[in-house]
């Protein structure tokens, strides 16, 4: 059950299997159902969770009630609302599992024990957060300085298989454009123009 997630860190920290033992028993791992809110907007983040397996979109609802998707987590993916959890505010935020799912949650209180009691701890999430960072910065510079058609082919070179796992309206909603402009899009590259 551990092994993706010993990939995961493993990518960012070398760790002996009784530092990621005593890692992982702060871990519960948690099962959603397709359509389950993991979290809900207004409510507060209180954990950080490692997808093992399914499909999740994190959003917001614009002023208008659109859908807006920030990202989708897949397996190996992380999910939170960082903002929420660290700062102890309302969450703006859903996520929302778009498939049976399966994920490994630990709670603030237990993450903040890590710290505490494993050296290398601090140093993973750092380089997660680094990480998370990087992307956040290069969505906004993509929604913000790229075509629609631009951003759609990022999307497929991000999540690769995704689009097979969606709807056309989710992918819609991350790229920021209607379902139909998208049938556009496809339309288009389907013809080669």
């Amino acid at each position: 059950m551990f092994d993706l997630l010993y990939q995961n860190i493993n990518r960012h920290v070398d760790i002996s299997t009784d530092e990621f033992r005593q890692f992982t028993e702060l871990f519960k791992l948690c099962r959603f159902q397709k359509n389950d809110l993991v979290l809900k907007e207004g409510s507060y983040c209180l954990f950080e969770g490692f997808v093992l397996n399914g499909c999740f979109k994190v959003y917001y609802l614009n002023e208008k009630g659109w859908e807006q998707t920030l990202y989708f987590a897949v397996e190996g993916w992380w999910i939170t609302d960082i903002d929420s959890l660290v700062n102890n505010v309302p969450s703006i935020l859903n996520i929302e599992a778009l498939e049976d799912s399966e994920v490994l949650m630990i709670s603030k209180e237990d993450k903040e024990h890590l710290y505490k009691t494993i050296l290398w701890v601090e140093k993973l999430f750092r380089m997660m957060n680094q990480r998370s960072s990087i992307a956040l910065q290069r969505r906004i510079l993509s929604l913000t300085g790229k075509t629609a058609d631009k951003r759609y082919l990022e999307f497929l070179e991000k999540y690769p298989g995704l689009e097979q796992r969606l709807t056309q309206q989710q992918v819609a909603s991350y790229l920021g454009i209607t379902h139909e402009f998208l049938s556009k899009i496809r339309k288009k590259m389907t013809l080669g123009k």
